[in-house]
């Protein structure tokens, strides 16, 4: 899939040359993503996370041959609820949950700055070399989940264990 995917993003690259000749790269990159994750959904994410996470996966995909998906990025309130008391009735428990699943209120996805990335050798990039582009590993549980953190001042922000933890005092990343 990753040399058909890349094969197809340098077809696109002269299409891509004349739309947006600066941009040229990303452009055929997104479009080549795009069709090999047709149900990936980029919508709702902060725009300067958005923005950051195209880079990423441009950097990844020409630079390293490295694929990069969107499995889910900003979710409503409403489906991060419907997510959060799905968990609460198969784990048993408000604390259970949140181990996976936090509630609407403290969810990152529900700002539009947390990406849950795909597969695990474009997570493994994204965890060397996201922090160029302010996309960090927040959760020690979740080797998928990424969050957008410019404030951060590009140091890792601590690592939690799991959604929901109390913060560890010194940084694991």
């Amino acid at each position: 899939m990753r040399v058909g995917t890349r094969v197809l993003a340098v077809l696109m690259l002269p299409v891509a040359f004349v739309r947006a000749p600066g941009r040229a790269r990303h452009l055929a990159c997104q479009w080549a993503l795009r069709l090999r994750y047709p149900t990936e959904n980029l919508d709702g994410l902060d725009p300067r996370a958005r923005k950051a996470f195209e880079a990423a996966r441009t950097q990844a995909f020409w630079q390293d041959g490295q694929l990069i998906g969107l499995t889910s990025g900003h979710r409503d309130a409403a489906e991060q609820y419907r997510m959060f008391m799905e968990e609460v009735r198969r784990s048993g428990s408000w604390g259970a949950a949140r181990r996976t699943v936090l509630p609407p209120e403290e969810s990152s996805h529900v700002r539009g700055i947390a990406m849950d990335v795909r597969p695990t050798e474009g997570a493994y990039w994204l965890e060397l070399h996201g922090g160029r582009y302010d996309l960090y590993r927040t959760y020690d549980n979740e080797w998928w989940h990424f969050e957008y953190r410019p404030e951060t001042d590009g140091r890792p922000p601590v690592r939690m264990p799991h959604p929901g933890a109390a913060p560890y005092h010194s940084a694991t990343c």
